[in-house]
């Protein structure tokens, strides 16, 4: 199924994406760092935003099929980014929060952590992005 995403350059680095089915607006602007003004999201920040939006969403997408309730989850992803040879993502460090009452089985674990490595969004990312996952499991 194909989604179209309408974009326009409004000036001074900024975007405004459009996703068309929704609605939905989106802005963007460039990176402090790299001479934009930081006021909303950097496109390489969506790249963030996307895979970990997408392993909550796929965890989610097998938590329900399997009867689990994982509300609550809370996803972080620590974007770096690199200059050598070009300017591009170096390294997406992603880590996954089980909430406190949540008790699920080693195999369950496991399940989740195979999802969260195997998500859409990763496997569309460049093999040179080293992507690093970690869970933390209420004690």
């Amino acid at each position: 199924m194909a989604v179209e995403v309408k974009i326009t350059y409004e000036g001074e680095l900024h975007c405004t994406a459009v996703h068309t089915p929704s609605g939905s607006l989106l802005k963007t602007d460039a990176p402090v760092d790299n001479g934009g003004k930081g006021e909303f999201f950097s496109p390489t920040d969506l790249v963030a935003t996307a895979l970990g939006t997408c392993i909550a969403t796929t965890l989610g997408l097998y938590a329900q099929k399997k009867g689990l309730d994982i509300t609550g989850t809370e996803i972080t992803v620590l974007k770096e980014m690199v200059s050598t040879p070009a300017r591009r993502i170096g390294s997406l460090k992603v880590k996954v929060i089980i909430p406190k009452g949540q008790n699920f089985s080693d195999e369950q674990q496991a399940k989740f952590e195979t999802i969260a490595k195997t998500c859409p969004v990763g496997r569309s990312l460049h093999p040179d992005v080293n992507v690093t996952i970690q869970f933390v499991y209420p004690k």
